[in-house]
């Protein structure tokens, strides 16, 4: 008989999602009405949980899957899992590292990119028919290079480091801050974060965010300046939203590229009129390849956990 899998989120990758379920009774769990009931009939027989980073999964409903022994997350993050009761349970909860990073450095450079020289206003503009109506080459605010941007880095993990090796390539000057320096890197290692904005022309978050809530407030923008930028492809909850939108409204800071918000999938409405902002809706890893390497991964922390194994990418045991 199959091991019985609950799905709290759907798996876009159709190979991925048709492996899972020839291998696996899998229960959709995002799909079922009666949630309450499923569980009453059903929670004694699950062994594994699929999820995703912002989806985890509760203390409440691991309670009520005794059988429960993997919760394999499909990202990176897991703040929304309680690892230390997933630990005394002897539950592996297992992530998909590594397997993001390409490509949400390639989205954090794209979304400076895109802040600083305003590709997405001047599409706008062109979309619109602004430009045939008013082609003086002056219509157009002039725009910010990127090459030699003073880059500082907050979260010097895989995402960071691949940031940085990009960045690098543009002739960006690199600084950094994270819980310590990092001895094998050369980059300079700025402690204070509003030191580090204060020496930037753009501040890119890439931490893990765990643990850490609103560092970005009012004082690091400032500090940043109104020539500088942000962009947060890490977690909405790093910056304090309602200082981001006043710093942006009022010019304090000249722009920001953003995949990531506090109240997700909701986004203050002040950012949609302002051209100095480049907004994504959390997708710096929906890429095909990316994906289907997530899967993967979420397959394999299955196979191994479910046959006694400890998962390669565990992060309870």
């Amino acid at each position: 008989m199959k091991p019985s899998i609950l799905q709290l989120n759907p798996i876009l990758i159709p190979a991925i999602s048709e492996k899972l379920h020839s291998l696996y009774n899998v229960h959709r769990y995002f799909e079922i009405a009666d949630k309450e009931a499923f569980i009453k009939e059903h929670g004694n027989s699950i062994r594994g949980v699929v999820s995703g980073g912002h989806t985890g999964i509760s203390n409440a409903l691991m309670e009520k899957l005794p059988a429960l022994e993997v919760v394999a997350i499909n990202g990176v993050g897991v703040d929304a899992v309680d690892l230390n009761y997933a630990r005394k349970r002897g539950i592996d909860v297992t992530a998909t590292l590594g397997a993001l990073t390409e490509d949400v450095a390639d989205l954090a450079i794209g979304l400076l990119i895109a802040t600083c020289r305003g590709i997405c206003s001047g599409d706008r503009v062109v979309r619109n028919g602004l430009w045939a109506k008013n082609p003086h080459p002056g219509s157009i605010p002039l725009s910010r290079r990127f090459s030699g941007m003073r880059i500082g880095i907050v979260g010097m993990g895989r995402v960071g480091r691949a940031i940085a090796a990009r960045a690098s390539a543009f002739g960006c000057p690199i600084s950094y801050t994270d819980l310590h320096a990092m001895k094998d890197l050369d980059y300079p290692f700025i402690a204070d974060l509003e030191e580090l904005a204060r020496q930037s022309d753009a501040l890119i978050l890439s931490a893990s965010a765990d643990k850490a809530e609103g560092i970005v407030n009012a004082a690091i923008l400032d500090a940043l300046g109104p020539d500088g930028f942000l962009v947060n492809i890490a977690r909405g909850k790093l910056v304090n939203e309602p200082d981001l939108v006043a710093a942006l409204a009022e010019g304090r800071i000249s722009g920001a590229g953003l995949d990531v918000f506090v109240d997700e999938p909701n986004v203050p409405e002040v950012l949609f009129g302002l051209d100095s902002v480049v907004l994504q809706a959390h997708r710096a890893s929906a890429t095909v390849e990316t994906r289907t390497a997530m899967g993967e991964m979420v397959l394999a922390s299955l196979a191994q956990a479910l046959s006694g194994q400890r998962p390669d990418n565990s992060l309870t045991r």
